[in-house]
């Protein structure tokens, strides 16, 4: 069936749409709206504890019963360097002069944390519908607990081998995260970013390589990327960057306007924030030390005094505007959370009858730009005929006066 529709029923959901976990980013505002609207809604716990978690999940319960992800890092935790960060302060020496900040001053802790006992506890009080990892998954005794407890597990992988690796290890979805995608990536069997694909040439290696349900990941805010996900055989899309133009986003006014100028070729990959592989908007710092700095070397002590800065509006060049930006932030466009999630789901990619929820794609045939080139032995014309078919639910028909398969332009 084109498109599968696996991860509809797995969920519990009603539109194939994750909202990508954004640490930094966001909160439960985000989360909950998001479900609300029927997609998958998540709550990066990465930079939260146990009590924080528990008081953002309260607050998503308050608001909605729909399914709810809890995302975390399951990575192993850096080992402090005091030569390296004194190479680090002689690097930066000329920033810290020059935004007043006194480079003797104690260097905070900002490291995120990794999913332990004490964060299962948490999911086992707070009962999330999906948790998921990042960075592989935690030991397998942890793994055990979460699907004793019932609870559906992702991972992301970045490569084939890292799908199957997932699998064998007891995931029941496998997010295939493209090398456009914003924020970390979530490589873990190796080092080498060279190996990195791109979403839509991961997709189909993925899907060919397990037999739980695939989510695309990387690029994708508009029809033609649901499609294309679609086509290839994924059973569902992970977005991000579209998210964060929504009022439920929690970024700062530098990086609101950061994303609103940025250009397609103005993301790069880079481990200097975070001694992590990112891909985020080029700002001032990546164009004067570059992006690879070396395994292990990022900034990742001085980045929230940096952001602290760029929030004031004294360094926004500085400051750490990467994390969850992908190479699709220009086409993605301001909209609240909810409304974004049913604009993207059923005006742009999908729509459902009222007797089956059958999630099917669809594209303007008169958007000459947006049209998919032949699927099988079938066009998009005829495609979208057949599937305005299915369609019987008046209220499905019109949002915002707009019927189910229109596709309009960015406005810009």
């Amino acid at each position: 069936m084109w498109p599968d529709r696996r991860l509809i029923g797995l969920f519990k959901i009603e539109v194939p749409i994750v909202q990508a976990p954004m640490a930094g980013a966001m909160d439960w505002e985000l989360a909950a709206s998001v479900a609300e609207a029927g997609a998958l809604g998540s709550l990066p716990c990465a930079m939260l504890n146990a009590a924080q978690i528990r008081e953002q999940m309260a607050k998503i319960r308050a608001c909605t019963k729909k399914a709810i992800n809890l995302n975390f890092f399951c990575h192993r935790p850096p080992v402090l360097n005091n030569a390296r960060e004194a190479r680090w302060r002689e690097r930066l020496a000329e920033y810290y002069q020059e935004l007043g900040i006194d480079p003797a001053a104690p260097i905070p802790s900002s490291n995120r944390t990794a999913f332990d006992t004490a964060m299962c506890d948490v999911v086992e009080e707070t009962k999330p519908e999906v948790v998921s990892f990042h960075f592989g998954l935690p030991e397998p005794k942890l793994v055990d607990r979460l699907k004793a407890g019932g609870f559906l597990v992702m991972g992301s992988a970045t490569t084939a081998s890292e799908a199957r690796w997932l699998e064998a290890h007891g995931v029941d979805a496998v997010i295939a995260q493209g090398n456009e995608a914003g924020g970390h990536r979530g490589i873990f069997l190796s080092d080498d970013i060279a190996t990195q694909a791109g979403t839509f040439a991961l997709v189909p290696q993925i899907v060919n390589s397990v037999k739980v349900p695939t989510i695309a990941a990387g690029a994708i805010t508009d029809a033609r990327g649901i499609a294309a996900a679609f086509a290839l055989g994924a059973a569902g899309v992970q977005i991000g960057t579209a998210y964060l133009w929504c009022p439920e986003a929690k970024i700062s006014a530098p990086h609101r306007a950061a994303l609103s100028s940025a250009r397609d070729d103005g993301t790069a990959l880079t481990n200097l924030m975070t001694g992590r592989p990112a891909r985020g908007i080029v700002n001032r710092l990546m164009r004067d030390i570059g992006t690879d700095v070396g395994r292990g070397a990022g900034i990742s002590a001085r980045r929230r005094r940096d952001r602290a800065f760029a929030c004031q509006g004294r360094g926004a060049g500085l400051g750490r505007l990467l994390a969850h930006v992908g190479r699709a932030s220009r086409v993605a466009r301001s909209r609240n959370a909810c409304r974004a999630t049913h604009e993207d789901a059923c005006r742009r990619g999908a729509g459902e009858d009222a007797g089956s929820r059958r999630i099917v794609g669809g594209l303007a045939a008169g958007d000459a730009q947006a049209r998919t080139p032949r699927i099988g032995a079938c066009n998009t014309r005829r495609r979208e005929r057949e599937l305005r078919s299915c369609l019987c639910e008046p209220r499905l028909r019109r949002i915002e006066g707009r019927g189910i398969g229109g596709l309009e332009r960015d406005p810009r």
